[in-house]
């Protein structure tokens, strides 16, 4: 899987941005609407939400625009997907004794995703800078 996206780049972003925003909706509409059964307040999920859709704004254009130099931008968005992933242990820690199981099993999953997605990145960014130019 590292070496198909490491010849094509692009769709790693693609990925990673289709996921940002799939978080996002799940998280503002889904996970905002239902708040009683994941636990989580309103204004975290509001925030958490905003965050995603911005990492989704950046992984589209890195789609949508980037031709070369990818190694960057790749470890750019792994970075900011890992700093995700602290602020929501964060919040799941600080909000534990609200949180249903079903809010637990959420971000767990969340967390399982994202951290597999952050793994792809930082090893498809190791293969295409041991490439000869």
């Amino acid at each position: 899987m590292v070496d198909d996206f490491a010849g094509r780049p692009k769709m790693l972003f693609l990925i990673d941005g289709l996921g940002a925003f799939l978080t996002s909706f799940l998280l503002f509409v889904v996970l905002r609407n239902f708040e009683p059964y994941f636990g989580m307040p309103g204004t975290a999920l509001t925030y958490l939400a905003a965050i995603a859709l911005g990492f989704c704004m950046y992984s589209m254009a890195c789609f949508l625009f980037l031709k070369k130099s990818w190694v960057p931008f790749i470890k750019a968005i792994a970075l900011a997907n890992l700093l995700y992933c602290v602020l929501t242990i964060w919040l799941v820690v600080a909000n534990y004794d609200h949180l249903t199981m079903l809010g637990r099993a959420y971000f767990f999953g969340e967390f399982i995703v994202i951290v597999t997605l952050v793994y792809i990145e930082l090893n498809v960014a190791a293969v295409i800078a041991k490439k000869p130019v």
